[in-house]
């Protein structure tokens, strides 16, 4: 397998170095799988610089089904489809169109493959597939939702506390006042809703896929979302959750050293587009094994 440096040497002796060698792996781990394969990369590591009106951009969005659609019309949907993840989450209403357009497509044939992070609504994604392969050095995360930026959970939390003090000692109201005058009327509505829409989707494409074989698929789903879904739990949205760890929870998980050739394939692809992220002004790529891609970069698509 070519590590970090090699793959930089490589790009360093190509010409248009970055696609070139990202679209080669690309399509010799589809080769090896006889599977479509399709990366869905964000480059929020990369483009910690960027301001806040483009750092949507590096999330999960509706602007990414145009990039699924380029990337799917024209392959052969009889061979299923391995998707690689990597990306901080998003918009919970984008990754449920997303993993919707992808079922109305593939069925339940699809496989995720997380070689580095895939959080939040990257998680949330996996989840709907029929399995995750990760490797010890892996990580999904927390699929509890977040509002502008803040724990949802956290919000009620911090409602519900000032509640109870105020009920016990009226006297605290005035120093719970500017605390609570910072949220809207309607935020803890949202908040509810928001935990409600997430955890049961989630609950959904597991019983439906992932767990579908399981003797109680209802009871492990249960039992897995109490556990994404519980800021109590978890105790932080960025909490990093391990193949082992994963496992443990009832998720379908397969683990990448298991097949050192797979494992090759998998990681020369994950190097190949981090040199892109890093080096060029990409900062979202959706790509099939055909060299059919969808860039978005600073300024745009290419």
């Amino acid at each position: 397998m070519p590590n970090w440096n090699d793959i930089s040497q490589e790009i360093g002796n190509t010409s248009s170095p970055h696609d070139a060698v990202r679209k080669k792996y690309l399509f010799a781990l589809s080769e090896l799988t006889g599977r479509n394969t399709i990366i869905y990369y964000s480059g929020w590591l990369q483009k910690q610089e960027l301001a806040n009106g483009e750092r949507i951009h590096v999330s999960v969005n509706d602007n990414d089904k145009a990039g699924f659609m380029s990337a799917i019309s024209n392959l052969d949907k009889s061979k299923g489809l391995d998707l690689i993840l990597h990306t901080p989450g998003g918009d919970i209403a984008a990754t449920e169109s997303i993993v919707n357009y992808l079922k109305s497509i593939f069925g339940n044939d699809v496989r995720a493959i997380v070689p580095q992070l895939a959080m939040s609504a990257g998680t949330m994604i996996a989840c709907s597939c029929s399995s995750i392969v990760m490797g010890n050095h892996s990580s999904i995360g927390p699929i509890d939702p977040q509002i502008a930026g803040i724990p949802a959970h956290g919000i009620i939390e911090e409602f519900d506390t000032a509640a109870q003090q105020i009920s016990l000692d009226q006297t605290r109201a005035i120093l719970w006042q500017p605390i609570i005058a910072k949220y809207s009327p309607t935020l803890i509505g949202q908040c509810q809703k928001a935990i409600a829409w997430s955890t049961e989707m989630v609950k959904e494409w597991l019983r439906e896929n992932m767990l579908q074989s399981e003797t109680n698929p209802v009871a492990t789903a249960e039992s897995i979302v109490s556990y994404l879904g519980s800021y109590a739990m978890t105790k932080s949205h960025a909490r990093h959750i391990s193949a082992t760890k994963a496992a443990s929870l009832g998720l379908k998980i397969d683990k990448l050293e298991d097949d050192p050739d797979l494992q090759d394939a998998v990681l020369s692809v994950h190097h190949s587009t981090i040199h892109t992220l890093a080096t060029t002004n990409a900062i979202k790529i959706i790509e099939n094994q055909d060299g059919i891609s969808y860039i978005q970069a600073h300024r745009g698509v290419r």
